[in-house]
């Protein structure tokens, strides 16, 4: 089922059921205590501003597709600027959807590799066919991007046999697969400096997902945790080692500044 088919489905729960509404806000605010009581981060991760991390926050985004399941131009943007900072970047993901994010990092890495559930798997989940076959639709044909399959929590990392220096987790955004996939990125892929990325960290770029928030700090270790970042403007966390400081998220956020952004159909 697509992100729009669920979305739809649980909107029609609610409206024949309000009471799961307040299901929703209770979950919501059970994570946002776990976070507070077991790592004092009731207010999330420190706000880091990409002018701020970059110097500026110039990137072009392509492809972009403006439907549902992807991310934020801004997130994209993101990626593509780590990845261009790092000489002979190689990269690695979890999640594929339609293949934007290594679509895009693949314009500026050496190599990339994403990895996404197989497609026997994806059809014992019910999902319909045209959802599995648009897995990669952007990616699959750039030669340099190693498409994996497989399921995070059996996968042998281990055979991969390398490790990478930017990681962009974008699988499955409850608690303990985000908790799964951040223990095996750090136990098996990550080195002295590498960069690691969450998607959806965030609802949007001023509310905190606690949820996953929670699956972040739970699988990271100790070590990492105080350079774990919110980056503005974003949906993502980042891991940075090394980096320090940042600024408390204060919604309603005033505007430092704005974007520019041209759009052009290819």
């Amino acid at each position: 089922m697509s992100r729009l088919s669920k979305s739809i489905k649980a909107l029609s729960l609610i409206i024949r059921n309000p009471w799961l509404l307040n299901k929703i806000l209770d979950d919501d605010r059970n994570w946002k205590r776990f976070t507070r009581e077991k790592f004092e981060r009731e207010n999330g991760l420190p706000v880091l501003h990409p002018v701020d991390l970059f110097g500026d926050f110039n990137e072009t985004v392509e492809p972009f597709a403006y439907l549902d399941g992807g991310s934020l131009p801004t997130d994209l943007a993101l990626l593509k600027k780590l990845a261009r900072g790092i000489p002979h970047c190689k990269y690695f993901e979890i999640g594929t959807w339609r293949g934007e994010s290594v679509a895009n990092v693949a314009s500026v890495a050496e190599s990339c590799f994403t990895l996404n559930l197989s497609e026997n798997e994806m059809k014992t989940m019910g999902l319909n066919q045209r959802y599995i076959d648009l897995h990669g639709y952007y990616s699959a044909d750039i030669p340099h991007v190693t498409h994996l399959e497989g399921n995070t929590l059996s996968f042998d990392f281990n055979a991969l046999n390398q490790k990478f220096d930017l990681i962009f987790i974008d699988g499955d955004h409850h608690f303990e697969m985000v908790k799964n996939d951040t223990q095996k990125v750090f136990q098996h892929l990550v080195h002295e400096k590498s960069i690691v990325v969450w998607h959806d960290y965030a609802r949007n770029p001023e509310t905190i997902r606690y949820e996953v928030l929670a699956g972040i700090l739970e699988g990271s270790p100790v070590k990492v945790r105080p350079h774990l970042f919110h980056i503005a403007h974003t949906l993502c966390a980042v891991y940075i080692p090394g980096r320090e400081g940042g600024v408390k998220l204060d919604p309603p956020v005033i505007p430092e500044g704005s974007f520019k952004i041209g759009l052009s159909w290819i």
